[in-house]
């Protein structure tokens, strides 16, 4: 039996109906309401108000439309474990900070996770072809003063692809 669930962004109660009408959202982000009432068991109006309120507390986080990077000409994804300096000069940016805030300004890097081990991050790196994904880490990365060593793994094929959350 399923329990009401509290989201941890500011303990909102979510029930089942909620958890309903976020699996239909994250299979068709377009999706009308009267559909997913349809679904549910719930009104339009019903289903829009629980829509504003995931929203608002923050569980909906936005709407985006999902590329397939292949169509667009980016044909290479790479995964980069990225190794930061731990020593730095007292006067400059801690090392991690300065990291942060430039893979921000690199359209290459998709996604960019800190870790636990012996890497610091786990930068998704999407590029054209092997030619620009050189030129991203000879002339970005490892020109970047806070990178020490970086390891890369290029994806051979996506067995699984998804941006839904197990609700």
């Amino acid at each position: 039996m399923l329990r009401n669930r509290m989201s941890p962004i500011e303990a909102q109660p979510i029930d089942k109906l909620d958890i309903a009408i976020l699996r239909c959202l994250q299979g068709n982000g377009r999706e009308t309401y009267e559909v997913i009432g349809e679904r549910v068991g719930l009104s339009a109006s019903a289903v829009l108000r629980r829509v504003k309120r995931l929203e608002e507390v923050g569980i909906i986080d936005r709407y985006v439309a999902l590329v397939r990077p292949e169509a667009v000409g980016l044909g290479l994804t790479a995964y980069l474990n990225v190794r930061l300096e731990k020593h730095t000069e007292s006067h400059k940016r801690n090392p991690m900070d300065l990291f942060r805030a430039s893979v921000q300004s690199w359209p290459e890097v998709v996604e960019c996770v800190a870790l636990t081990g012996d890497m610091d991050y786990l930068l998704r790196v999407v590029v054209e072809d092997m030619a620009h994904y050189s030129r991203f880490i000879m002339d970005t990365l490892l020109k970047h003063p806070s990178v020490q060593d970086c390891k890369t793994s290029f994806v051979l094929d996506r067995v699984k692809a998804t941006t839904a959350v197990p609700l």
